[in-house]
């Protein structure tokens, strides 16, 4: 897939504004080498930010690796990212309290890759 401008097209579907917030439409890659934005998943409203976590899916590690980064990405607290939906799964939903979609959306695409294969 190929996105001229992936940080500001995708980020329409990615990032929603809530009434505590965003919410992030996240796919989970645990057991990679590090934790990192590897790109987007899926297209139009099925779109979700791809990130690789280090942790493995075992207990909740991977989910607690995804709080905290995305914690350290937004410039929040671990305590206002929530995850609410996906705690099983690849495909996970999570609450930034707090945040604007401006703010979300500016944070967004500071992370982003700059092209995608």
């Amino acid at each position: 897939m190929s996105l001229a401008n992936p940080a500001h097209s995708a980020s329409g579907s990615i990032l929603r504004a809530a009434p505590a917030g965003v919410t992030l439409a996240v796919r989970a890659q645990p057991g990679a080498k590090k934790t990192a934005i590897t790109g987007i998943y899926g297209e139009g409203a099925a779109a979700q930010l791809k990130i690789a976590v280090h942790a493995p899916p075992l207990e909740g590690r991977a989910n607690q690796a995804l709080i905290a980064f995305l914690g350290e990405t937004f410039s929040v607290a671990k305590n206002a990212v929530e995850l609410t939906t996906g705690e099983l799964s690849r495909s996970k939903v999570f609450l930034l309290k707090g945040v604007t979609l401006a703010k979300a959306e500016a944070a967004l695409s500071a992370w982003m890759p700059l092209s995608h294969k």
